[in-house]
């Protein structure tokens, strides 16, 4: 009997307008010990099915058609007190954002304590014994020390570790994974992978795979579904479905996969239903000089550039506990140079990025800007530096003011520094709206509105928005879906390539690094362990921390290579 089953499934949303018809006849079976993986464009359907089976559809959001079974019970009618005991107990799910997972009033060890004694029933020290082992299983250094933590003192990537341990907690028959590894590094998304096949094969436990990451369902998934509008348009063993598709919207979904060993000079775009959008780079940036010899000048140079947060507080300057994020980083950026960081989630990339953006104090160390110093201290970077630099944050959800329409947080950047107003700002908006993917008409809404890759897009635009001449990339696609990501990298490619636009581009996902990038940076623990050309580092790394770094990289051989342009 499969553990869940998921037939004919209709979810629609009315709006004053018309209805959104979400998901449309939608079917879908995860047999014990089988992980099913859901993939498909942002809105096209995924997370919704997710909501749909754990009960959690936001008003007006309902099932109009359609059953859902759990072990052969209908569950898809059954009342609240029903679903709080089906929910989290049998069927878990860990959510795609962090942040509004995790209550941040409370430690991580407050928070897992309370889910465990819920649904388990263990007493307090046993409850705290199982919330130590779930962090340290999931990953995360020093769990006796970090369970005492509270959320905000967690990097990204670690929020949604202890996420997972929460979903882990109840030991469910059922997990829905929404989108798990986004913020994770390819070394802890290994290991977060390892772990749900593990439960899989071990503990029979059936699981749903959301994601938009091609190398987690070719490594991971027995099978896969692909959604496009809310529709099931392929479905199938993992090998078949990627290796020789069928449907054309799933040929144009794998060719739009950036690849580890292969450099493309430009990612195909989606193609089925019409949905190429055309990018023209005069509207975006301006064009500054591109000489060879100012080319090859350094623009950014960092030197000695430490950060220490404080870890224990005390009255006594001699007992306050610092952790060192970042230990004496030095590098340069060259003129028109996309140079890339990677390493592990908490190794000190973002941090880095704070600093030279002046988001972030520097304690020791100095950012320089054309050689004039713009090192952040209490009053910030100076102004002329923070008109010609933007950033493009990892998380979408707490980047972006909830209260503000889209075209006022795009246009937001321009006005402060005086660059347009009235109507030639409001042109500008729009069209970045509409090169972005999103259409002119997305700046009436709000962000809430868009689902988490579309919020990103806006971020994106409203980076864009001022021609920036640095533009800091953190994470800038880990919340896209493969398509419009490659229509983002295109964007980014052209800006870099045709206007010397220079970029500081931090990303876990190597294959896009290696995409992107001319120069990578290796951190571990706060140290940059290794800089060397990106064509150099993947085909010979020096440091035996780089070469295990890219032994963990998804291979994607068995990934149909039909549209690929090599560069």
């Amino acid at each position: 009997m499969a553990l869940l089953e998921i037939s004919n499934l209709t979810v629609e949303f009315p709006t004053r307008r018309k209805t959104f018809v979400a998901v449309n006849k939608a079917d879908l079976t995860v047999e014990p010990g089988q992980i099913h993986g859901l993939v498909g464009e942002s809105g096209a359907g995924k997370s919704t099915i997710g909501a749909a089976v754990m009960g959690l559809l936001d008003p007006p959001g309902h099932i109009t058609s359609g059953t859902i079974r759990f072990r052969g019970e209908e569950i898809s009618g059954l009342d609240a007190a029903a679903m709080q005991a089906l929910r989290g107990r049998k069927i878990s799910m860990i959510f795609q954002d962090p942040l509004t997972s995790l209550n941040p009033l409370f430690t991580v060890k407050q928070q897992l304590v309370e889910t465990i004694q819920e649904h388990l029933g263990f007493d307090d020290a046993a409850a705290a014994a199982r919330a130590i082992e779930l962090i340290n299983r999931v990953g995360i250094p020093d769990p006796e020390i970090r369970v005492n933590q509270y959320p905000h003192q967690f990097s990204g990537g670690m929020r949604q570790r202890v996420v997972i341990a929460l979903a882990l907690c109840s030991e469910p028959d059922v997990i829905i994974a929404d989108e798990p590894t986004t913020a994770l590094d390819v070394s802890i998304q290994a290991q977060i992978l390892d772990l749900i096949k593990e439960l899989a094969r071990e503990r029979q436990v059936g699981v749903i795979l959301i994601t938009h990451d091609m190398g987690v369902i070719a490594d991971t998934t027995d099978k896969v579904t692909v959604m496009y509008q809310g529709e099931v348009v392929e479905s199938g063993a993992t090998a078949q479905v990627l290796g020789q598709p069928d449907h054309p919207y799933t040929k144009s979904l794998i060719a739009a996969v950036p690849r580890p060993t292969v450099k493309l000079n430009r990612f195909p775009l989606i193609s089925y239903g019409g949905r190429v959008t055309e990018f023209h780079i005069e509207d975006l940036a301006r064009n500054w000089p591109s000489t060879e010899a100012e080319r090859g000048s350094a623009l950014l140079e960092v030197a000695g550039l430490t950060k220490r947060f404080l870890q224990k507080a005390a009255l006594l300057p001699s007992r306050r506990e610092f952790f060192t994020a970042v230990d004496d980083a030095n590098f340069e950026i060259r003129q028109g140079e996309v140079f890339g960081l990677v390493g592990e989630s908490g190794s000190g990339k973002s941090t880095i990025a704070r600093m030279i953006a002046g988001l972030y104090p520097v304690d020791e160390g100095s950012v320089r800007f054309e050689g004039q110093e713009v090192t952040a201290g209490r009053r910030g970077v100076p102004d002329f530096y923070r008109k010609q630099i933007q950033m493009i944050f990892q998380d979408p959800y707490s980047s972006l003011n909830p209260r503000m329409r889209v075209d006022q947080i795009v246009a937001e950047p321009a006005r402060h520094h005086g660059l347009l107003s009235g109507e030639p700002l409001q042109a500008r908006v729009s069209e970045l709206l509409d090169r972005v993917g999103l259409g002119a008409d997305a700046g009436l809404k709000y962000p809430h509105e868009f689902s988490g890759g579309q919020r990103q897009r806006i971020s994106i635009a409203r980076a864009l928005a001022t021609q920036p001449r640095f533009l800091i990339c953190d994470e800038p696609t880990s919340a896209l879906d493969v398509s419009i990501q490659a229509q983002i990298l295109n964007i980014l490619k052209d800006l870099q390539e045709h206007l010397n636009l220079t970029m500081l581009f931090i990303s876990h996902d190597l294959p896009v690094v290696r995409q992107m990038c001319d120069r990578v940076g290796v951190l571990k623990g706060g140290k940059l362990v290794e800089v060397a050309d990106t064509e150099d580092l993947f085909a010979r790394p020096q440091h035996p921390y780089t070469r295990d770094l890219l032994s963990l990289m998804p291979k994607l051989d068995g990934l149909s290579n039909e549209g690929l342009a090599v560069a």
